[in-house]
């Protein structure tokens, strides 16, 4: 090979690396959905106001199935599960709990009517995700994350219990198909963490939220409970399971975990993780404090921002700025590496083409 053909060919594989840097991680992240009840579930899904919508708002999850779905880099929204729904053969009908209001099995919009569980995530672009399963809406289904690839703590979270079942008099919804917060059952500033209330050092954890971390420590419990809650991973690919413990499924692998002297960490350890409770205050506190919440489906935990729910909840308290950025998507973590490598790219090339032939 001669020195101009080696010079080309050693152009041409630069400027290929560049570009596919500069797309690696554009694909973002693939969510599947696995129903490990003995009953349907529908999962609905809103996106964060300025995240794209994906492929779909909701959709049927018989027992024993699973289905998954993309995400691009910087999405930002959650996920519920819905139960005790009926839709005629046009599509059309209700759910018992997490119902979204479109009267259809696409939610189209529609934020989770509480009580309900939420898995809330914001992509990362270029760096790390993160991501909650909160209680802070209250609870109606059990429900786990647990992430596949990716690097950094990566741990799974949620609430494997059936809070139902412990759910106290005062915050039942309906026949005891949900659990209601003490926000909801109480419309108090002091519950909702509103009003005189609005400030980490002035909200401080209720019994009833006492109860449900006691149950769930990794689960959001109320508004200010980041420290132990929201989660990180660069790069990985999230499975949202309901039920992760009916009965027909303990054969499987999952169990708690436990620390060096054998002893089981937290009553609700979430299934398949290797991370005790114990240790999830430090990557909190790395992510900033104070941020706000609102009560309802506009958003709990790490995503912090305006969804474009409907079902008429208060208005968010914006007390994290940072936190808040990243979930709207004003970050700088945002788009900016993928930008600064094609930019890279096209500077490069003009430089490097006059050499390819010489």
């Amino acid at each position: 090979m001669d020195l101009s053909s080696l010079r080309y060919t050693s152009s041409l594989t630069l400027i290929f690396t560049l570009l596919l840097l500069a797309s690696t991680g554009s694909y973002g992240s693939t969510f599947t959905f696995a129903n490990r009840c003995s009953y349907t579930v529908w999962p609905g899904i809103l996106a964060n106001a300025g995240s794209p919508t994906l492929s779909t708002t909701g959709f049927e999850l018989p027992k024993d199935t699973s289905r998954s779905l993309q995400a691009p880099t910087g999405w930002s929204g959650r996920f519920w599960g819905r139960t005790g729904c009926s839709f005629d053969n046009t599509g059309s009908g209700t759910c018992k709990t997490g119902d979204c209001g479109s009267n259809q099995v696409e939610c189209g919009g529609g934020g989770a009517a509480p009580p309900v569980t939420l898995a809330e995530f914001t992509l990362g672009t270029g760096s790390d995700d993160f991501y909650d399963v909160s209680l802070v809406d209250g609870y109606n289904i059990p429900m786990i994350v647990e992430v596949a690839g990716g690097s950094g703590q990566c741990a799974s979270t949620g609430c494997s219990s059936d809070l139902n079942v412990q759910c106290p008099a005062e915050l039942r919804s309906g026949d005891g198909d949900a659990c209601k917060s003490a926000c909801e059952a109480f419309r108090s500033p002091e519950y909702c963490c509103s009003g005189a209330y609005a400030t980490p050092s002035t909200c401080r954890p209720s019994v009833y939220s006492q109860m449900f971390k006691a149950t769930c420590p990794r689960s959001y419990s109320y508004a200010y409970d980041d420290a132990t809650s929201t989660f990180t991973c660069a790069g990985g690919d999230y499975t949202v399971t309901f039920c992760p413990s009916s009965p027909s499924q303990k054969s499987t692998s999952y169990a708690p975990p436990v620390d060096s002297l054998g002893t089981s960490q937290g009553s609700d350890p979430v299934p398949g993780s290797d991370t005790a409770y114990s240790g999830q205050g430090q990557q909190g506190q790395a992510q900033g404090q104070g941020q706000g919440y609102g009560y309802g489906s506009q958003g709990t935990g790490s995503e912090l921002g305006s969804g474009s729910g409907t079902s008429g909840e208060t208005t968010m308290l914006q007390d994290g700025s940072w936190m808040a950025g990243l979930a709207m998507g004003d970050s700088t973590r945002s788009g900016g590496t993928t930008l600064a490598l094609l930019v890279a790219a096209f500077t490069i090339v003009p430089l490097v083409f006059p050499f390819m032939f010489l």
